[in-house]
Formats: structure tokens, C-alpha cells, sequence
């Protein structure tokens, strides 16, 4: 069957700061690394840039594709359905304030769309061998 399985993470110096991401994408037998960074950034905009950068790699639509990722904020924001409140409420929080990085949420929900994207919460630094394989290639980022 086709599926495609993603790896990432995201890493701040300071927060906010000089930050990095990164992903490793899987399938079947192939497998592809990316990473990026920015100077002035936080972790929470890296944890979706290593998301939104891995789902515009893909040159598939239309299949099945699992994220995995240790960010809460990620992961909560759909599992916890803040996406679909955001949306009805106007790209405002639950204290009525503008929802933070909305340009990048915006564009992973387009992104997302594309596919059949499943977010998965994985535990960060527990020793998973991917999860891990992705904060060393964020922290090189930041490096760079």
C-alpha cells in the first residue's frame, strides 16, 4: 500500500531566537532527510516549519501520510480540535487574542489537504531513533 511516514522536530537557541528544523520522511525503502533554520525565531514556529516543509516535499496527493512529531502544540491542535475553533472563530483564541503563527497553521491546513495526513504525538527525547535523528539534524540548523 501506498503511505508515506514523517518524522520531525523543531529547536530553539533562546526562545525566541536562532532556530532549526527537521524531518526524515519515509517510503518503503527510501528515505530522505531536510532540515532548515532561521535566525530569529521560536521553537513553536520551528515545530511547524519542520511540518510544513516535510508535506512540501511531497510531489504525492491523495495518499496516506502519518506525522509524527514530539510538539504538543502540534499535536493538541488537532487532536484537541483548536484548528476547527480557530477557523470558527475567526483566527481568534479562546481569550479572543489573535491565534499565534496563523501564517503557518494557514499553510499547513493547506498543505494537509493535499494528502491524507494523520499528526501523531511521539515522545521527545525517549530514545525513539527517529524522533532523535530529527532534533540532531534541527540542532545542526541552528548551527549553520
Amino acid at each position: 500500500m501506498k503511505e508515506i511516514t514523517i518524522y520531525t522536530d523543531g529547536a530553539c537557541s533562546g526562545n525566541p531566537g536562532p532556530g532549526g528544523w527537521g524531518a526524515v520522511l519515509f517510503y518503503g525503502e527510501h528515505t530522505r532527510e531536510l532540515s532548515g533554520g532561521e535566525e530569529d525565531t521560536t521553537n513553536q514556529r520551528m515545530e511547524l516549519t519542520a511540518v510544513i516543509e516535510a508535506l512540501r516535499a511531497l510531489k504525492v496527493s491523495d495518499w496516506p501520510v502519518t506525522v509524527y512529531t514530539d510538539s504538543a502544540y502540534v499535536v493538541n491542535a488537532f487532536a484537541q480540535n483548536w484548528i476547527d475553533n480557530w477557523l470558527r472563530n475567526g483566527w481568534k483564541n479562546s481569550k479572543k487574542e489573535d491565534v499565534a503563527n496563523q501564517d503557518l497553521w494557514k499553510e499547513l491546513i493547506a498543505l494537509m489537504k493535499k494528502n491524507r495526513v494523520k499528526i501523531a504525538k511521539v515522545k521527545g527525547h525517549a530514545g525513539d531513533r527517529w524522533n532523535e535523528r530529527c532534533d540532531e539534524l534541527a540542532r545542526a540548523a541552528i548551527k549553520k
